[in-house]
C-alpha cells in the first residue's frame, strides 16, 4: 500500500474510532442522565372503571401502566380482600364492618354496578386472585388498609407474596406502603427485600427528622399532592419536597395526580412515581382507555 493511501486509511480509521467513542460517550451521559417516572393506576385507575375490583386492573394493564395500586383488608375469616374503605357499603350492595364479615359473604357482592351497568357482577377479588392473574405482567403497589384493625395482615401478606414466589429482590415489580408507619417496618423486618414505602397525608412528616427515620427501612415516602386551601399541616409537595426525599435516598411517588397540569410539573420535578386515577394522563402513555 502506497505511504499516501496508508495514511488517509489511518486517519479514516482514527475518525471512526473518535466518531464512535463521542457516541458512546453520549449514549452513556443520556443514560446516566435519563429519567423515567412510573405510572401507577389508583386503584386500577378508578375514572374508567369501578376501583379495586379485576376490571380496574385489566384495563390498567391494557393501558399499559407500570404499576396498579390496589388496597388490601381482612374479612373475618382471615381472608385478605382488595378493598379500601372498612365496610363494604360504598362499593358494593352489601352492608357492614369487613372485619365483621365472612369471605363467602362478601363474595357474593355485586362491586361494579354503582359505577357503571356495565360493570354489574364484578367482585370484590382477593389478593391471591390478583396475584396469580398479573404477577409478571405488571408492576402492583399493594396498599395495607387500617393494620390495627386487622392484626397480623402484614404476616398475611408476605405469606401470599411468599407462596407465589414474589418475594425476591428480582421481582422489582411488588411494593408495599401504608399510612402505618410501625406496620410498614413490621412487613419490612418480615420481608426485608420487598420495596416498601410509608403513605403521609401531614407535612411533618417531610421533615428531616421523620424522613431519617423512615430512611432506616423505607425505599419511598409517598406523600399527598396537597391542596391550597387545606390547612398548613396538610402536605404539599414542591419541589423543595421531592430534593428533600431524594437527599435521604428515597423515592417518592405522589398522589392522588388527576390533572395534566399537575403531572407535567412533577414529571419536570422528577418525582419517581405518580399514582393517579388516569393512567393514560402521563405522557408516555398515549393510548385510548379500554375498558373491557
Amino acid at each position: 500500500m502506497k505511504k499516501g493511501l496508508a495514511k488517509k486509511v489511518l486517519v479514516m480509521v482514527s475518525l471512526a474510532v473518535c466518531i464512535l467513542s463521542a457516541q458512546v460517550m453520549s449514549a452513556s451521559a443520556n443514560e446516566k442522565n435519563s429519567y423515567r417516572v412510573e405510572d401507577v393506576a389508583h386503584r386500577g385507575g378508578a375514572a374508567y372503571a369501578p376501583e379495586n375490583t379485576m376490571a380496574a386492573f385489566m384495563n390498567a394493564f391494557l393501558l399499559k401502566a407500570d404499576y396498579f395500586e390496589l388496597d388490601v383488608a381482612m374479612t373475618k375469616d382471615g381472608v385478605l380482600v382488595v378493598i379500601h374503605d372498612d365496610t363494604v357499603d360504598r362499593t358494593t350492595d352489601g352492608t357492614g364492618k369487613v372485619a365483621e364479615l365472612t369471605y363467602d359473604y362478601i363474595r357474593t357482592l355485586d362491586a361494579g354496578s354503582w359505577f357503571s351497568p356495565e360493570f354489574v357482577g364484578e367482585h370484590v377479588p382477593t389478593l391471591g386472585e390478583v396475584l396469580n392473574t398479573f404477577r409478571g405482567k405488571i408492576g402492583i403497589l399493594i396498599e395495607i388498609k387500617d393494620p390495627k384493625i386487622y392484626p397480623g395482615i402484614e404476616q398475611k401478606v408476605a405469606d401470599e407474596l411468599i407462596k407465589r414466589n414474589m418475594d425476591k429482590p428480582e421481582n422489582g415489580k411488588i411494593i408495599v406502603q401504608s399510612f402505618d408507619w410501625d406496620s410498614v417496618q413490621t412487613f419490612h423486618d418480615i420481608l426485608p427485600e420487598v420495596p416498601v414505602g410509608v403513605l403521609t397525608f401531614y407535612a411533618i412528616d417531610v421533615t428531616p427528622a421523620r424522613l431519617a427515620e423512615a430512611a432506616t427501612y423505607a425505599n419511598y415516602v409517598n406523600p399527598y399532592l396537597g391542596n391550597p386551601q387545606y390547612p398548613p399541616y396538610v402536605v404539599r409537595v414542591s419541589p423543595d419536597v421531592i430534593d428533600l426525599i431524594h437527599d435521604y435516598g428515597m423515592g417518592i411517588m405522589v398522589w392522588t395526580v388527576d390533572t395534566p397540569a399537575d403531572i407535567t410539573w412533577l414529571v419536570k420535578a422528577h418525582v419517581d412515581g405518580i399514582i393517579t386515577d388516569n393512567p393514560d394522563y402521563v405522557p408516555r402513555n398515549k393510548v385510548k382507555p379500554r375498558l373491557r
